[in-house]
């Protein structure tokens, strides 16, 4: 991929407003409508995108293969696309899903669950408030 946005049928507005990487991409983050878990992170370019606001089903750009991928066609784990919104600076998408099934690779409900750093820090703010 290169910085030029390659052609697709995404809304020449909403092409316009994007903050991409220097390779063309946006991260979109996929998260449950109803429960606010936040499943996984992919990438998507402006045909991803306009796949996924069209078709209802989350198209990412694999960055590895240098294709494109909806979730679920292999796995069976799909991804039925409930909102679509833009970051504040237009350079993330949230999209809202109804997952069914695993949303990681690995097999888990999110990618999220296996490596926790920091598990309930609380506030951050000492006991003595100091």
């Amino acid at each position: 991929m290169t910085s030029t946005p390659r052609p697709s049928g995404l809304d020449p507005e909403i092409a316009a407003r994007l903050k991409r990487t220097p390779d063309g991409l946006l991260p979109a983050i996929a998260q449950q409508y109803d429960t606010g878990e936040v499943l996984m992170l992919g990438w998507m370019d402006d045909e991803a995108l306009h796949r996924t606001l069209t078709t209802g089903r989350c198209t990412y750009w694999s960055r590895s293969r240098q294709e494109y991928w909806v979730k679920g066609d292999t796995s069976g784990h799909f991804q039925w696309v409930k909102s679509v919104a833009l970051d504040c600076d237009a350079d993330t998408v949230l999209v809202k899903v109804d997952q069914v099934g695993a949303a990681c690779h690995t097999g888990d409900r999110t990618c999220f669950d296996a490596d926790v750093l920091l598990k309930d820090a609380g506030t951050g703010v000492p006991a003595d408030g100091q």
